[in-house]
């Protein structure tokens, strides 16, 4: 059956927007998201394209639909009523996040472009609404690097070696620690790279900003590793992906602002507490990305004690509101709590057996619901995986443990080498520098997952749990050579092949591969079998 003509919703924007939209029409992530607005949690304002205009612009040969433009324009005029703001405006500019999202939870496989919206006519105006010349630079540097890679289809890797310059340069680690000065002159490099790459100078125009992004989004539906995804979970291509347009709020703005991803309960252990990664004076892609190296619940303390509270009684209206642990993502600007989205909890086999019985006992599911929740889990999965005894084996580093359990195997540098060994039967463990989506395939043949950067909860680290995989990132004692097929933990060399034991428990990682014990859950198993009828 044909698409009807596809319509925009609204989220946030008025009292007239009615109730959500189907799920198989505005995704996942826009329909808890107007779930969300509708309970009174503070949701930026945004109005979602659903699935059908997807599925059209894929029919299209990836342009957008017909009358497109007429209906973008118009659900712009009441995002620009929500927020106060104006699209393209000298003065008061707004500026949109584009972001995607399937009826099915789909983390990392499709893309997102932040800060739509800026260019030489906004510039100024985003500097005088914000007072903030720093934020208005990160901002358009941010931009360019995205729309360069996701919209234009150029190379991602001179802007990053740009990056890097500038960051030697300046004589620090990240970018965060770059002046506006510094952002200034990386910002007008990277114009400069656009227009080498693409031919074309960077587009200034707002309108052809959000138009092209949107497509971008839409056809990102059909990027390999999307396509993997769904094959490999029995995903149905024609569902298409919904595409939120949502007014941005800047992590990036400098003192308590920053961004971050919380979970309901752990998702490696299921245990009732909040599990948060936050990046202070940061935006959204920091964290998921898998770039940047975060402190784990650690960095939960810099957040300030009216946040936290906020935070907590958010985790516990979340998991009453949808009856299951969440994965939520937030942004903090100047001191306010925003939520961007909320969705079912990707966890360890484990976790889902222990969340599933605690739901019940809290009344929050019934006993069969619980039952039919865990009815497919993989028995061989729900076993404790520890390391036998003490170690009196020294550490070749340690990192931040992403899930649970223990995993041994040859350190592989490449992904498609990791494959193939894998496939031949060895036991593998992927090493890497990041926590990268792309490497989705690899982590499911993998036996374990280290990474020198990357966050507990960025996408690839949230993937590998889901699948049970043993994960340790920002093991910052590594260093990759690629070149040489090895890597250094410190002095100590470890060239490909060589065995490593991972051990998520601790976050160490040892040389070879030393000997485990395992045990049923008997404890959580006794308790779900105690639910009653």
């Amino acid at each position: 059956m044909a698409d009807k003509a596809p319509v925009v919703h609204l989220i946030g924007c008025g009292a007239d927007e009615g109730p959500p939209g189907a799920v198989a029409e505005l995704g996942f992530k826009a329909h808890n998201l107007a779930r969300l607005a509708r309970l009174g949690v503070q949701v930026p304002p945004a109005f979602v394209l659903g699935t059908g205009w997807c599925r059209t612009c894929l029919a299209q040969g990836g342009q957008l639909p017909d009358g497109a433009r007429l209906q973008l324009a118009a659900a712009l005029k009441r995002l620009e009523a929500a927020s106060g703001l104006g699209f393209g405006s000298g003065r008061r500019p707004l500026l949109v996040s584009v972001r995607s999202g399937a009826p099915v939870s789909m983390p990392g496989m499709m893309e997102t472009v932040l800060n739509v919206g800026l260019g030489d006519g906004t510039l100024s105006g985003l500097l005088r609404l914000s007072g903030n010349p720093r934020l208005v630079w990160d901002s358009y540097r941010r931009l360019i690097e995205s729309y360069a890679e996701i919209v234009a289809g150029l190379p991602g890797a001179p802007f990053e070696t740009a990056r890097r310059e500038a960051l030697a340069t300046a004589s620090v680690i990240v970018p965060a620690e770059l002046d506006f000065r510094a952002l200034r002159a990386l910002a007008q490099r990277e114009l400069e790279l656009y227009a080498a790459g693409a031919g074309q100078p960077f587009p200034q125009s707002p309108v052809e900003q959000l138009e092209q992004a949107v497509a971008a989004v839409f056809r990102s539906w059909d990027a390999t590793k999307a396509r993997w995804y769904r094959e490999a979970h029995r995903i149905d291509h024609g569902l298409g992906t919904a595409v939120t347009v949502q007014r941005m709020v800047f992590g990036n703005a400098g003192g308590t602002s920053g961004a971050g991803v919380g979970f309901t309960r752990n998702p490696a252990t299921g245990a009732a507490e909040l599990y948060v990664d936050f990046a202070p004076n940061a935006q959204g892609e920091d964290v998921v990305s898998g770039r940047t190296g975060l402190a784990g619940s650690a960095a939960t303390r810099n957040l300030p004690a009216p946040i936290r509270e906020e935070l907590v009684e958010l985790a516990s209206l979340l998991e009453h509101e949808f009856r299951d642990a969440q994965e939520f993502e937030f942004t903090i600007e100047n001191g306010e709590l925003f939520v961007l989205q909320t969705r079912e909890a990707k966890r360890t086999p484990l976790a889902a057996l222990r969340v599933a019985v605690e739901l019940a006992e809290a009344g929050l599911v019934t006993p069969a619901e619980a039952r039919a929740r865990v009815a497919t889990l993989d028995p061989g999965r729900l076993e404790f995986v520890e390391l036998a005894g003490a170690c009196a084996i020294e550490p070749l580093a340690a990192g931040i443990g992403a899930s649970i359990g223990v995993a041994a195997g040859a350190a592989v540098f490449d992904p498609d080498r990791a494959i193939d060994r894998a496939r031949a039967g060895e036991a593998v463990v992927l090493v890497r520098e990041d926590v990268a989506t792309s490497d989705i395939a690899a982590l499911e043949a993998t036996a374990g997952l280290l990474a020198a950067r990357g966050a507990r909860t960025s996408h690839a680290a949230v993937i590998a749990r889901q699948l049970g995989k043993t994960c340790i990132v920002g093991c910052m004692g590594l260093t990759i050579d690629a070149d040489s097929r090895g890597a250094r933990f410190g002095a100590r060399h470890i060239a490909e092949g060589e065995m490593l034991t991972l051990d998520a428990a601790s976050g160490c990682v040892y040389p070879g591969s030393l000997p485990v014990v395992s045990r049923p859950p008997d404890e959580l198993l006794g308790r779900l079998n105690a639910l009653g009828a």
